[in-house]
């Protein structure tokens, strides 16, 4: 668990970007590392690893399926695999294969999945996928991540492949600001605390922490005290630093990219309701599919902005002073 108020926003990186840079820097170190694509190496940015190591590489086609499979496979064969392609496909078309041949056996195989959330754009609804955290959290032996920036997806793939264990890592497509500080060291199933607010807390991963660390400062001119906790490990969730800042500030705000049901937001009011329930705002997809559009747009238009961060924040203030 990290502290520190005060973070320097870097040049703006996409985290599929960092993870095949990274993926390719152990691929250097680790003989065992094989890598798995759907045909879409380019995207993923596991093509710089295949191109260095081609008889480590595998592109399975279009048939996620039949990647997931091949990937439990090769870890029954002693291998570290990575398994890549879009999240809507990782998650969703390959879902079965995902439990039966990895969670069931508990297999070590990394599923490192990208364009998730809306902001994959143009792309529209079939691509975007904003039920892949849910479809994950169900499956038992699954640990889930969801870095915050590219510093933090260079130090979640490190990690992960020292741990044991079906992993799936959620990336984004386009570029997000820089954030987590340079001496950052992630922790699976530990929260990053910038912050700790008295008037509230926004609890957030992937690229809604940054507009959490924004919808924070703004606030701090109205004189609220509004924490921000990157919570980039959805399972196994930091139930600790859930009930601390609760119980510091008895409001709390959610932020996510993703479907309010079953992902950060489900987790967090679990949590909660079971042991120390105060008012919760979940900020993220209300229960619909995604639509084409350029990315800002569509956050502004699916209320995943600052704006309606900051809307949450004063919406949980009052019925905390109404309850208290």
């Amino acid at each position: 668990m990290g502290k520190g108020l005060e973070t320097k926003t870097g040049t703006a990186k996409a985290t599929r970007v960092a993870y095949g840079e990274v993926l390719l820097e152990l691929g250097k170190k680790r003989q065992d590392i094989v890598v798995l694509d759907a045909d879409l190496s380019g995207s993923t940015n596991t093509g710089k690893f295949g191109k260095a190591f081609p008889d480590r590489f595998f592109n399975i086609g279009i048939s996620e399926q039949d990647m997931m499979g091949t990937a439990a496979g090769l870890s029954l064969a002693g291998k570290l695999p990575f398994a890549s392609t879009f999240a809507i496909f990782a998650t969703g078309r390959a879902w079965e294969q995902v439990r039966q041949t990895i969670c069931y056996s508990n297999l070590n195989v990394k599923i490192v999945a990208t364009h998730g959330g809306i902001t994959v754009g143009e792309d529209g609804a079939s691509h975007q996928s904003v039920e892949d955290l849910t479809l994950m959290r169900v499956l038992p032996n699954m640990t889930i991540i969801v870095p915050a920036d590219a510093k933090e997806t260079e130090e979640v793939i490190e990690v992960i492949s020292d741990e044991y264990g079906p992993t799936y890592v959620r990336l984004g497509r386009a570029k997000v600001p820089v954030i987590m500080p340079e001496d950052y060291r992630f922790n699976i199933g530990k929260a990053y605390i910038f912050h700790i607010g008295k008037d509230a807390n926004i609890i957030s991963c992937g690229i809604m922490v940054e507009k959490a660390l924004k919808a924070s400062e703004r606030l701090k001119n109205d004189g609220l005290d509004v924490g921000v906790i990157n919570m980039s490990t959805i399972k196994p969730i930091d139930e600790e630093t859930i009930i601390s800042v609760a119980k510091t500030s008895r409001a709390i705000v959610t932020a996510e990219e993703h479907s309010i049901i079953g992902g950060l937001g489900s987790a967090v009011t679990e949590v909660l309701s079971e042991k120390y329930p105060v008012p919760v705002k979940r900020i993220g997809v209300k229960d619909c599919f995604g639509c084409s559009g350029d990315p800002e747009g569509l956050l502004k238009l699916y209320s995943l902005t600052v704006e309606d961060i900051i809307a949450g924040i004063r919406e949980v203030v009052r019925m905390k002073d109404n309850l208290w």
